[in-house]
Formats: C-alpha cells, structure tokens, sequence
C-alpha cells in the first residue's frame, strides 16, 4: 500500500537532504509508515480485521520470512540485486523488492556447508517470534539463500559432501555444492503492521557477492514472481516503485555500510515494529 501525499518526502529521502525540521532518511520513512498505519485505509483494515477475529476466533499471525541483499562493487560504489514483483500478484504487485520470501516447513533440514556466524545466530535465537532454536534460525538463513536462488539464479554455497537432496536444490547438487551461511550478516528485521490481510515476520540479511557465489552464466534466471531483475545502487533505488519498508531497509543498507563497510556481524540491527500505531525502531 502506497502513502498518499509522500512525493516531496521521498525526494528529499532520495537526495539526501534534511527536512525543514532537520530529520534523518530514517526517520522520513518512518514518518511515511507511521502516514500509512493511520491512513483510513488500514484503519478499515484494522477495523475488519478485528471483525474477523471477533467472528472466528483467528488471528492473523505474522509468517516468518527472510530476505537477502546482495551486494557487488568496492565499499562506496556498491550495487544490490533487486526486481520487480510480478504485477498479477496480490501482496506488493509492481514493487521494486530484494528477493526472499516465507520460510517453508523444510528448511532447516537442508544441510549446509557452515553455519551462520555465531554472532548472527545469537542475534536471531535471541529475538525469534515462538519457540526459537538452532534449527529454526539455521532455517531462516537457508530460507534467505534458497529464495535468492528461486528468484534470480544465483547460489551463495561451497563444495561439500553434505549435498542436499531435495529436487528444489537441485542446481547446488549439479556442482556439488551445499549452501553457505557463514557469510550472511543480519541487515534488520520488519514485522508487518497489524491489520494487513497477510502479516509477516522478514529477517533481512545481507552479504556481497564472493568466490562462493555462483553468478548464472546466462545472466539472472527470472522467475515467476520477480521480474525485471537488475543491479541497482541503493541510492537510486530509493527513487523507484519501492514500498515504504523497502525505503526503510535501503536507508539501513546505506548507514550500514558507511559505518561498517565491512559487515561486522555484531554490528547492531534495528528492528521495526508496530506498538499502539507508532512504528518503534529498536536494536537487536
């Protein structure tokens, strides 16, 4: 969902200039979202939703999901992989995205060929939703590499004897290659706003592109979801169909690597989160 009336707020977000009272990228977009969660839009949404709870007893429970920027270029001239989401599907059509998706069911059984880094797991089995464990944060950073796969054709993986099996992993078994998660890095995390018809819980991780990144040698692999696929630096992402937590987290992406241009992986990662209408940054 767009916010009506936020065309010289993203101008300015994109250009790097302050506003008239001196506010941050950051805090624009947030400004933005906070617009959004109080638009009569998802006030009826909110609205209805409450019905529906009301009537059958469910709610909408955020899904969880992971997201994955990839970055190439030297510190300072970066570009990420983004697309565009298929403009037939319900949930943000025609947006500009980072590829990623829901965690499935069997995620954390695929074996990988190193663990995520230990700060990183602290990270996650510190803040996860539920019953939180080394399989389902192992499965979160699987999730992240298997959509980037899905979506764009790249692998982020090394050779290995710990082949997996299932035929969704079936370009990691042709070159003997397990995924690899000791490179991710924990970018954020985003919990959609209640109220929406499809909530969810998106870990955003990042990691640049290395030797053990299998780039397609027919270029990107486009899937059914993701369109348009294309190397963008994220300042000039910021001014595309982007949807306001996707401006948030390029704002992220651009603090973080002017202050850790190296991906520090306990660097601290801001989460957002909807309290009482005010969308809350906190870190983790």
């Amino acid at each position: 969902m767009t916010t009506e009336g936020g065309d010289d707020r993203t101008a300015q977000a994109a250009s790097g200039q302050a506003s008239g009272n001196g506010k941050s990228r950051a805090e624009l977009e947030i400004d933005r979202i906070e617009h959004m969660i109080n638009s009569g839009d998802m006030k009826r949404l909110r609205q209805r939703s409450r019905e529906q709870t009301r009537q059958t007893g469910e709610r909408i429970v955020p899904k969880n999901a992971a997201t994955i920027v990839l970055l190439r270029g030297r510190p300072g001239h970066e570009e990420i992989i983004m697309g565009r989401r298929n403009r037939n599907l319900k949930f943000m059509p025609g947006a500009l995205v980072f590829p990623g998706g829901r965690v499935d069911p069997g995620d954390w059984r695929v074996p990988a060929a190193d663990p995520l880094h230990a700060d990183v797991r602290a990270k996650l089995l510190a803040n996860m939703r539920g019953r939180s464990g080394e399989r389902s944060a192992h499965g979160l950073g699987i999730a992240a590499i298997r959509e980037l796969y899905e979506e764009t054709g790249f692998l982020i993986g090394r050779e290995t004897g710990l082949v997996p099996g299932h035929r969704d992993w079936a370009a990691y078994a042709k070159r003997r290659m397990a995924p690899s998660l000791s490179g991710l890095r924990l970018l954020s995390r985003a919990i959609t706003p209640p109220g929406m018809p499809r909530r969810f819980d998106t870990w955003f991780f990042v990691t640049r592109l290395e030797d053990h990144h299998h780039e397609p040698d027919e270029g990107f692999v486009h899937s059914s979801e993701l369109e348009e696929l294309r190397w963008i630096a994220p300042e000039a992402a910021m001014g595309e169909d982007t949807r306001e937590i996707t401006r948030v987290m390029l704002v992220e992406l651009m603090n973080r690597l002017r202050e850790d241009p190296g991906l520090d992986p306990s660097f601290p990662a801001p989460c957002y989160i909807t309290v009482r209408d005010r969308f809350h940054r906190t870190l983790l």
